[in-house]
C-alpha cells in the first residue's frame, strides 16, 4: 500500500527521475541503504524502487507507529520500528534479519536521523551508525546503495518552513532524482563494513545530486 501511495503522492509534489549503475539489480534478500536528508525522502525512494517492482520493508523511527492510520498501515505491512538509543534497537535487527531470510528487501537509513541544517541544499551523507554493518555481518546480505537528491526542496528547515514547502510543492514541482548503485558485499570488521557502506551510498548520492546540478556534488 505504501508503495502505491508513494506512486501517487510523489508525482504530485515533484518530478522524479531514476537512474541505475550498469549491472544494478534489486535482488531478493538485499539490504537497501539510502541517504536521509528530509521527511520526504522515504516516499521518494519507495516510489523509485516501486518502478522496479520492489516493495521494501522499511526500518524507521518508532514514533511513526504512533501516528494515526500511518502507524496501523506500517504495522500491517511488516515495516520495522526502530527505538534509537534503547536496548530495543537490537530487536529491530532481529526482525530485519528475518525479513531478509524471507527474501524481502530491507530499506535502512544508516545515518540514524535527519541533518540539523535548515537550508534546502544538498550535502554528503553524515556518519553511519553500526546497525547496517551488524545486519550485513549477521545475514551475509548484499548491500544496494541508493542515493537521492531533491527531497529537501520539498521539506527542510523549521516545522513552519516544512509545512509551507509541502503545501507549495505541487505548484513548484521541484526536480527529484534517485540513483541505484551496483550491489556489493560488505567485508571485514564492523567499522570497515560501515565505511564501505557509507562510501557506496555517498557515491550514489553524488550521482543523484549531480543529476540535479547541486553544487555540493559538482564541487566534490
Amino acid at each position: 500500500m505504501l508503495s502505491r501511495v508513494a506512486d501517487v503522492l510523489v508525482p504530485a509534489v515533484g518530478r522524479l527521475s531514476v537512474t541505475t549503475d550498469p549491472g544494478a539489480e534489486l535482488a531478493p534478500g538485499s539490504i537497501v541503504a539510502a541517504n536521509h536528508t528530509s521527511l520526504a525522502d522515504p516516499a521518494i525512494v519507495v516510489a523509485a524502487l516501486h518502478r522496479f517492482g520492489a516493495r521494501p520493508v522499511i526500518m524507521a523511527a518508532a514514533g511513526l507507529w504512533r501516528v494515526p492510520l500511518l502507524g496501523r498501515a506500517l504495522a500491517r505491512e511488516g515495516h520495522i520500528p526502530v527505538v534509537r538509543g534503547d536496548r530495543r534497537a537490537a530487536a529491530a535487527l532481529d526482525i530485519a534479519a528475518e525479513a531478509l531470510e524471507q527474501g524481502r528487501l530491507v530499506l535502512i537509513y544508516a545515518e540514524g536521523g535527519l541533518p540539523r541544517r535548515r537550508d534546502a541544499a544538498e550535502s554528503a551523507p553524515g556518519t553511519f551508525r553500526s546497525g547496517l554493518a551488524r545486519l550485513s555481518e549477521r545475514t551475509g546480505a548484499p548491500l544496494i546503495p541508493v542515493g537521492q537528491a531533491g527531497a529537501r526542496r520539498i521539506t527542510s528547515g523549521s516545522t513552519a518552513k516544512q509545512l509551507v514547502g509541502l503545501v507549495t510543492a505541487p505548484l513548484r514541482r521541484p526536480d527529484l532524482h534517485v540513483h541505484v548503485g551496483t550491489p556489493l558485499e560488505l567485508t571485514g570488521a564492523c567499522a570497515v563494513r560501515t565505511a564501505q557502506a557509507r562510501t557506496a551510498v555517498t557515491n550514489a548520492w553524488r550521482t543523484a545530486a549531480a543529476h540535479l546540478r547541486e553544487p555540493a556534488a559538482l564541487t566534490a
